[in-house]
């Protein structure tokens, strides 16, 4: 005669579900979020002379390095970046794009030329 099967009781399908079975989905996490900056839009006083005072000296003149800088917008900083290289003040290295990479401009390099 074969053994008996015992049925097993509610409470106990119930803990076995709890234990290790099919439990809650897992829920996906929604990654990393970075704070939000407020940049200027417009150069004040002092910005636009930190601008016109710090960046010709600076040997890697990026977009990106002048928002951080000096906290102004994207657009704001190609702009003046422009200006710059028209009277002179700073130099392109490349121009691509998607970006631009500008450095100092030297008495020697401007003879050459």
């Amino acid at each position: 005669m074969p053994p008996k099967v015992q049925q097993k009781s509610k409470e106990a399908k119930m803990a076995a579900a709890m234990a290790g079975g099919k439990g809650k989905k897992k829920k996906w996490s929604k990654g990393k979020s970075r704070d939000q900056v407020d940049n200027k839009v417009r150069f004040s006083k002092e910005q636009f002379e930190r601008f016109h005072d710090e960046v010709p000296k600076m040997k890697l003149i990026t977009v990106s390095a002048v928002v951080e800088k000096l906290k102004i917008n994207g657009g704001l900083a190609r702009r003046a970046l422009r200006d710059l290289e028209a009277d002179g003040k700073i130099r392109p290295v490349l121009i691509s794009r998607s970006q631009r990479i500008y450095t100092r401009s030297i008495g020697e390099d401007a003879e050459e030329e």
